[in-house]
């Protein structure tokens, strides 16, 4: 039988990691892995990550089995801090392997509940999002979102494509922080954008992968609030790995948000997703962030510590915005600066893309997305040098 299999197309980024540990230059850059990384180039494991961890490690007395939604605990603590108070008699939900169970379990809720719905798409998008569509063989669309032209959003091609989307149909947002391009929506376009989206009766579903990452944890979180508030059915598919950089525990949320009359029938769907793919979620990095979030000292220290990595990032997208400036004596790539998050594209062709790897041992995307985050005061002015040489 294993004869019949195929060959898997290769994921681009892992591809780029293997070249990147491969290439033997000392200097070289890599703004390909979508990771956060210290100035050291280090993901460092955050203090109150740390704090939290000895107090499970002390106070935990067994490994049994967790709820097959996970601890209440952590969906309620979770739950909040991206939606504020006041959902609690709506919000089913459920522990997910990351951000990327989330959404898995998301669009398997919606085959559940409509097999006919068609999913739309960003374009661009993260790739994992149109690989699990496909692969679900959901009917999937995409809805223009990214100007290359001027580096920032086509909303009006945005607009004229979500007025097509049909009743019924789910419709993906990026809560803020767009992958892989950075630019985001204004409140004013969330406003219209959810406007269109409750004439057209459809299904909203919030990626968010970055919350604290942008401007903020409450801010970050605003588009999501706003659509929660104004929609009867929301899905919201949020991730832990990057605000508390627990990547490697898998930490995750889908919130189904309902009829409270519903809410019972919502939440023993999801349980019964979770029992087909997984089982019991797992619970460790889950109780990490419970333990952080209900207690007040290492809340505080954690949004602390959150915001010396924003404001990190935000540091980093000005200086690359004005390194580049002076190397290329143009306001071309000013558009970082302005960006949010860990990623923006260039703009750069993938001619440029690999002269950049070949010539500097610079490695990015081929579409010229970059990780802020994989570079530090000392690597920018290398990098807009190196981009100025290719251009």
């Amino acid at each position: 039988m294993l004869e019949a299999l195929n060959p898997q197309p290769q994921d681009k980024i892992l591809q780029l990691i293997a070249m990147f540990r491969e290439d033997k230059r000392d200097g070289k850059i890599d703004l390909g892995v979508g990771v956060y990384k210290d100035p050291t180039g280090l993901t460092p494991v955050m203090r109150a990550v740390k704090a939290a961890e000895k107090k499970i490690w002390e106070a935990e007395t067994t490994k049994t089995y967790t709820a097959l939604a996970g601890e209440a605990g952590y969906n309620a603590a979770i739950t909040t801090l991206i939606l504020g108070e006041g959902f609690a008699d709506r919000a089913a939900s459920i522990s997910t392997p990351g951000g990327t169970g989330a959404l898995r379990q998301g669009f398997e809720l919606v085959k559940l509940a409509n097999p006919g719905a068609k999913v739309w798409l960003s374009a661009p998008t993260w790739p994992n999002h149109p690989s699990m569509v496909k692969f679900l063989k959901m009917e999937m669309a995409e809805y223009r979102y990214f100007d290359a032209a001027t580096s920032g959003l086509d909303f009006a091609g945005l607009i004229e494509d979500l007025g097509r989307v049909a009743e019924g149909d789910v419709v993906l947002l990026h809560g803020c922080c767009h992958n892989p391009t950075g630019a985001n929506l204004s409140p004013a376009q969330w406003d219209e954008v959810i406007a269109l989206l409750k004439s057209r009766k459809a299904l909203p579903m919030v990626d968010l992968a970055y919350q604290g990452f942008g401007d903020g944890l409450d801010a970050d979180a605003e588009a999501t609030r706003k659509v929660a508030a104004a929609f009867d059915e929301v899905l919201i598919a949020a991730s832990c790995s990057k605000n508390f950089g627990i990547y490697r525990e898998r930490t995750g949320v889908l919130i189904a948000l309902g009829a409270a009359d519903r809410k019972a029938v919502v939440q023993a769907n999801l349980n019964f997703l979770n029992r087909q793919n997984f089982s019991f979620p797992p619970d460790h990095g889950a109780r990490i962030v419970t333990t952080i979030l209900e207690d007040a000292g290492l809340t505080a220290d954690w949004k602390a510590e959150l915001e010396e990595v924003r404001q990190n990032m935000l540091g980093l997208r000005v200086q690359l915005a004005e390194e580049l400036r002076k190397a290329t004596n143009s306001d071309r790539f000013d558009f970082v600066a302005v960006h949010r998050g860990m990623f923006s594209r260039l703009g750069l062709t993938e001619a440029q893309v690999n002269r950049l790897r070949e010539e500097h041992g610079v490695y990015m995307v081929g579409d010229s997305r970059i990780n802020i985050a994989g570079l530090n005061k000392d690597t920018v002015p290398v990098l807009a040098r190196a981009i100025a040489s290719v251009l």
